[in-house]
């Protein structure tokens, strides 16, 4: 008589424990996800953009076995307002940081509009990308730069490894000064210190899934080489334009330190399981390194200046050895790391992005879609002596926007309302204005432009400065 009670107890039981393995089973598999954004990284400074001088073979053989995107972009041409756009997901006047410090960069009298006024923090009521991993139930890390506010951990990581507001480091050797970090020996080089805390919290975190945000300082300036690697690149041919031996160094050195990150993920079993996108915050500093055939470098609204490395891994998600040409923004990471995460887009948040999941898979495309930058302010050139490839010597960008739509850009000067259109295509070093010869592809991307700083309310300047000179 007991034999139906116990078989029915023997039931529940096993039902229960299937239950239980398959909530287990969900969480395990959620994906870890990295996300790493190097500062000042031009994009033909890796290898797997062609590059012959620097050195990158963990990068490389990692964007092998992804995805490349050759026309991948920064929302930004300079660290502080491409860092916030990445990681609200919204274009610059949404969020108000245009660049670093105050907008009135170079001589007041060789500026002729009063600029637009810069933040410096991103704003407090923003939700920002790693709030919703938190929020969501991801361990999150922020490790090396930040840059945003004082705090990364107000802003939804529970880990932080060396982030605060500064942008630079005084020094990549002891003591680092600015980064709050201590040394463990006189000559610990400041990447391999943050990659040593990385690998600590990536093992920390056992069978919960985590987001990582990956920024080490590294390779803005300084340049201080990484002294056992600079006697190769001093003999090393110069390739392109590139022959930089100490800043070569500091690029060797962050490919390797992320190469102990992946052997890591590897070693523990997290690696198959991991999601990662890579990209540059900006495009690599003129005076150091050359993008050619792309035009100028950090701080230019050209070519140079915004196109960046970029290729997304996600085993067996993604194809391996993989291109793709299709325009994209780092705008796009937030609601693409949402799509692997399987989370839905918070209530309420404008995300001026796309999700890039169906492109990387290769389950759906993009659409044609205009890019925008957005730049009311001055940023000066490191020398008026020097060429820079830029509008002129005196500034690396002047108040202005760019559209970018197929395959043309256009890009309007506030100051006198120059206009520049370019066919990037035919022409991907922007050497030939083709303003004058298509009024209807000009006035088409002048229309779209207009109408879209209009949508986002993008302040424009237009006040005369009466310090300015001519």
């Amino acid at each position: 008589m007991k034999l139906p009670g116990l078989l029915m107890l023997f039931i529940i039981l096993i039902t229960m424990s299937c239950t239980n393995m398959a909530e287990n089973t969900d969480k395990r598999e959620k994906p870890n996800i990295i996300l790493i954004n190097i500062d000042d990284l031009g994009w033909r400074d890796v290898g797997f953009m062609g590059s012959e001088y620097y050195e990158t073979p963990n990068l490389d053989a990692l964007a092998a076995d992804g995805m490349i995107f050759t026309e991948a972009y920064a929302s930004a041409a300079n660290c502080a307002p491409s860092r916030a756009c990445m990681m609200s997901g919204q274009w610059t006047p949404r969020h108000g940081i245009y660049t670093v410090d105050t907008s009135e960069r170079g001589k007041s009298k060789d500026r002729k509009l009063i600029p637009t006024k810069n933040n410096t923090i991103i704003p407090e009521n923003n939700y920002l990308l790693p709030q919703a991993m938190h929020d969501a139930g991801y361990v999150t890390c922020h490790a090396g730069k930040w840059h945003l506010n004082d705090d990364p951990t107000t802003k939804g990581f529970d880990v932080n490894i060396g982030g605060c507001h500064t942008g630079s480091p005084g020094s990549y050797y002891p003591p680092y000064t600015k980064v709050p970090i201590e040394a463990p020996a006189d000559d610990y080089y400041l990447t391999n210190l943050i990659m040593d805390k990385t690998i600590d919290f990536v093992s920390s975190v056992n069978n919960k899934p985590f987001f990582l945000y990956y920024s080490p300082y590294a390779v803005h300036t300084p340049i201080q080489p990484v002294k056992e690697l600079l006697p190769k690149y001093e003999t090393k041919a110069e390739w392109n334009g590139q022959k930089n031996a100490k800043y070569a160094t500091m690029v060797e050195n962050m490919d390797t330190q992320i190469g102990r990150l992946i052997e890591t993920l590897k070693k523990e079993g997290k690696f198959e399981n991991t999601f990662i996108l890579f990209i540059s915050d900006n495009g690599g500093l003129f005076r150091v390194t050359k993008q050619w055939p792309l035009r100028a470098g950090k701080g230019a609204y050209y070519e140079g200046g915004i196109r960046e490395p970029m290729f997304a891994f996600w085993k067996g998600k993604i194809e391996g050895g993989t291109k793709n040409e299709t325009p994209i923004t780092n705008l796009d990471f937030y609601p693409t790391i949402l799509e692997v995460a399987g989370i839905s887009k918070p209530v309420g948040k404008i995300l001026d992005g796309k999700s890039m999941l169906p492109v990387m898979t290769s389950n759906g495309g993009m659409n044609e879609r205009p890019l925008f930058w957005h730049f009311p302010i001055y940023l000066q050139s490191y020398s008026s002596k020097s060429y820079h490839e830029n509008q002129d010597s005196l500034f690396r960008t002047r108040p202005g926007s760019a559209i970018r739509l197929g395959d043309w850009k256009l890009i309007q000067y506030f100051e006198n309302n120059d206009l520049e259109l370019y066919n990037i295509k035919e022409d991907i070093g922007e050497k030939v204005n083709k303003a004058k010869g298509n009024p209807e592809k000009l006035n088409e991307l002048l229309e779209i432009l207009e109408n879209w700083r209009k949508e986002v309310n993008a302040p424009v300047p237009t006040e005369l400065n009466p310090d300015f000179e001519g």
